[in-house]
């Protein structure tokens, strides 16, 4: 985009477009190695012998996310680390206390959006080397779904804070985790791509507060 272009923006989306390019380059690298590492291993559990299994288990761990991504953010990133003796609370207070809450206090701000590599690579190599224990179409598969899934939900993430896309589902997931960065919203919707585990765990938005929250999403028939 040209310098004057740029500045015949306003200050607060010159501010955001900065903040979206900063957020985006502290992802890419996770975002390629994890996209790559998925197409590989799908590649070879569907020559392994075993296509649909190998399908059916990158599946798996595309769903297996789902549930991961509720869990580490209502009980990891929204739990509280205090400092302490011992190799465990120092370790925890350390790497586990400040990930999210930044996140919380300033939401726009690209630091804060999405991970990095370093954030997830020692978790990603531990699940990978045991997912070797089993079979290229099971265990692997999983893993690599899982993966790349999470590409998937941080570049959701991203783009709730960032971008306003035209469909219902963006629509509806937008308006549920800005819900959640209300000072309201903190101790409900933790989902980052979905609500489904929220009903399931009972941390679902209110229902006055969804009546409300998702108003005027569905769009009117055009007429023929």
């Amino acid at each position: 985009m040209s310098s004057v272009v740029l500045n015949s923006l306003p200050a607060a989306e010159m501010r955001r477009r900065q903040e979206a390019r900063k957020a985006r380059k502290r992802f890419y690298p996770s975002t390629a190695l994890y996209t790559a590492y998925g197409a590989i291993m799908l590649v070879l559990g569907l020559t392994s012998g075993r296509p649909l299994t190998a399908v059916a288990y990158f599946v798996a761990g595309m769903a297996l996310w789902t549930l991961l991504e509720y869990v580490v953010h209502r009980f990891v990133l929204h739990g509280r680390f205090p400092d302490g003796e011992g190799v465990y609370r120092r370790f925890t207070h350390k790497y586990f206390d400040p990930l999210h809450w930044e996140h919380h206090k300033r939401p726009w701000d690209g630091n804060h959006v999405n991970g990095t590599l370093k954030d997830t690579l020692h978790f990603s190599i531990v699940f990978v080397a045991v997912s070797f224990l089993f079979p290229i179409a099971t265990g692997p598969q999983l893993v690599a779904g899982l993966l790349f899934a999470y590409v998937c939900e941080e570049w959701v993430h991203h783009s709730v804070h960032f971008y306003h896309f035209d469909n219902r589902y963006f629509d509806y997931i937008r308006r549920h985790h800005l819900y959640h960065h209300s000072p309201k919203g903190m101790e409900v919707g933790f989902g980052l791509t979905n609500g489904f585990w929220d009903i399931v765990w009972d941390t679902r938005i209110p229902a006055e507060e969804r009546a409300a929250l998702y108003a005027g999403m569905q769009r009117p028939q055009r007429q023929s």
